[in-house]
C-alpha cells in the first residue's frame, strides 16, 4: 500500500492502530460504502446501510467499534459493549475472525466471543463471565444464554444486525424480538442489508426514530469482474454434466450450491465415485463438521465444497475461482449472494448456472433483478431436450385443515432456532 493510500484511510478517521491491520491485510482503497459509512458511524448516527454482499461491509462497522471500544476501555468493565447479530453461524464465524484481525494491533485489546449453536454452552458461558467486549451471535444461542441469565444486553453501545433481510427469511422475527426486548439505554444502530423489505423497515422503525438511509449505488448489484455463464440441460443430466465440465474444463476449485441436504449428500457421494475430491456443507451437519469442511476447503484438502444455503452469505474463501449453482436459488436476491463468493477483493471470479425447462421463468427474474442479460450456452452430448411440462394447479384447500400462518411462523421459527 502507498503512503496516498494509506493517507485514504486515515482520512475516514481511523488510527494508526488500524491503519496497521489494514495494511496487513493488504487493503489497496476505501470501497465505496467504507468511504460514506465509515465518517457516519464515528459521528454517532444511526445507519440504514443498503449495500451488496462483496462491497466490504464488514470492515465498514468493525474498524470504527473496535477502535472506540479500545479508546474507551477500563481494566474493570466486564459487561458487553457491542452486540452484532448475523443470520447464520458461518457469517458470524466470518465476522469474529475480520474483529480478530482488525483488533491485532490496538493498544487496548478488546476481546471478542462468538455465540452460536453446535458449540460448548459452558464454555460460552465461562467466556461471558470473565468479561467480553463484543458478542457476535445468531438469535437462537442468545437467547439461551440470556435464559439462563449469563448474559445481559443492558449496556451495549452498538447494535450490529448484519444482513438484516435474511434474519427475517430465516424465520428468526420472533428471536429478534425477544433479544431487542433486552436491549435497552442509549446505542448506536446499525443496519446492513441488501434489500429492505418492509418486514425489515418495521423491525428499523422500532429500534430507531432516524436512522440516515445510505445506498450504496454506485456498486453494481454483481461486480463487473465476475463471469456468468448460463447452461442449460434437463435436471437428470446436471451431475454427469458437472463432471464432464470438471473434467473437461479443468475445474480445481469450486462452490456447488444445491437446493437441499439430501441432494448435497448424494451430489458429493456421486463426485467421489467420479475420482473427484469433494466435501459437503449443510444444516444437518455439528458445527465442528460444518467448521472441518470449511476448513478443508480453504486449505485445499478438497477440490470442490458442495453446500445449501446455509453457506451463501457466510463464506469469505481467498481467490475462489468458481461458484456452480446445481440448483437455482429460491430467492433472486440470494443468486447475487451465492456468486459474491468469488471475484471478491479485486480478483477474477466465474459463476456457472446449470438450469432446466423449469428453471427458465425464475431465471428471467434473477436477471431482472440482479440487471443482466446471458446467452443460454448448450453443451454437446448434454443439450436441453424435451419441453416444459404443464404447470398442474393444485388441490383446492379443505377448509379448516390447512396450517394457520401463525403456526407455519412457529414451526419455521423452532426450526431455525435448532439448527442456531
Amino acid at each position: 500500500m502507498t503512503m496516498q493510500n494509506l493517507v485514504m484511510f486515515k482520512e475516514l478517521g481511523l488510527s494508526d492502530e488500524i491503519l496497521l491491520s489494514i495494511q496487513r491485510s493488504e487493503f489497496t482503497t476505501p470501497t465505496p460504502i467504507q468511504d460514506k459509512t465509515i465518517p457516519q458511524i464515528f459521528e454517532g448516527l444511526d445507519l440504514l446501510i443498503e449495500a451488496q454482499t462483496g462491497s466490504g461491509k464488514t470492515a465498514c462497522f468493525a474498524w470504527p467499534i473496535l477502535q472506540q471500544i479500545s479508546a474507551n476501555k477500563q481494566e474493570d468493565h466486564k459487561k458487553i459493549q457491542a452486540l452484532i447479530l448475523t443470520p447464520t453461524r458461518e457469517l458470524a464465524l466470518q465476522v469474529s475472525g475480520a474483529l480478530y484481525r482488525f483488533g491485532e494491533f490496538l493498544t487496548n485489546q478488546v476481546s471478542v466471543l462468538t455465540i452460536i449453536g453446535g458449540e460448548s454452552i459452558a464454555q460460552q458461558t465461562l467466556t461471558l463471565t470473565n468479561g467480553v467486549d463484543i458478542v457476535v451471535a445468531t438469535p437462537g444461542r442468545l437467547l439461551d444464554l440470556i435464559g439462563q441469565n449469563v448474559l445481559s444486553l443492558s449496556d451495549i453501545k452498538f447494535l450490529v444486525l448484519d444482513e438484516a433481510d435474511k434474519i427475517l427469511d430465516l424465520g428468526f422475527a420472533a428471536e429478534l424480538d425477544l433479544v431487542l426486548k433486552e436491549i435497552s439505554g442509549v446505542r448506536q444502530n446499525l443496519f446492513f442489508s441488501a434489500t429492505y423489505p418492509e418486514k425489515v423497515l418495521e423491525i428499523v422503525k422500532r429500534i430507531s426514530t432516524k436512522p440516515l438511509h445510505l445506498k450504496i449505488d454506485d456498486v453494481t448489484p454483481t461486480v463487473e469482474n465476475i463471469s456468468q455463464r448460463v447452461i442449460e440441460v434437463n435436471k437428470d443430466n446436471r451431475g454427469m454434466l458437472l463432471r464432464h465440465l470438471i473434467k473437461e474444463e479443468k475445474w480445481k476449485n469450486a462452490l456447488v450450491f444445491v437446493a437441499s441436504k439430501v441432494a448435497a449428500h448424494n451430489l458429493c457421494e456421486k463426485l467421489k465415485k467420479a475420482g473427484v475430491n469433494a466435501g459437503t456443507i449443510h444444516g444437518d451437519l455439528s458445527q465442528p463438521e460444518r467448521n472441518k469442511a470449511l476448513s478443508d476447503f480453504k486449505e485445499r484438502r478438497i477440490d470442490f465444497l458442495i453446500a445449501t444455503d446455509v453457506a451463501a452469505r457466510g463464506i469469505d474463501i481467498n481467490k475462489l475461482s468458481l461458484v456452480v449453482n446445481f440448483d437455482l436459488p429460491r430467492s433472486p436476491a440470494d443468486y447475487i449472494h451465492r456468486i459474491g463468493r468469488t471475484g471478491r477483493a479485486g480478483e477474477i471470479g466465474h459463476a456457472v448456472s446449470f438450469i432446466s425447462h423449469e428453471d427458465q421463468e425464475h431465471f428471467y427474474l434473477i436477471e431482472k433483478r440482479a440487471q443482466i442479460k446471458l446467452d443460454r450456452e448448450k453443451v454437446i452430448g448434454f443439450e436441453l431436450t424435451g419441453e416444459a411440462p404443464e404447470k398442474v394447479r393444485g388441490l383446492e384447500p379443505i377448509k379448516g385443515k390447512r396450517k394457520s400462518k401463525k403456526d407455519k411462523v412457529r414451526e419455521l421459527n423452532l426450526d431455525q432456532t435448532n439448527k442456531a
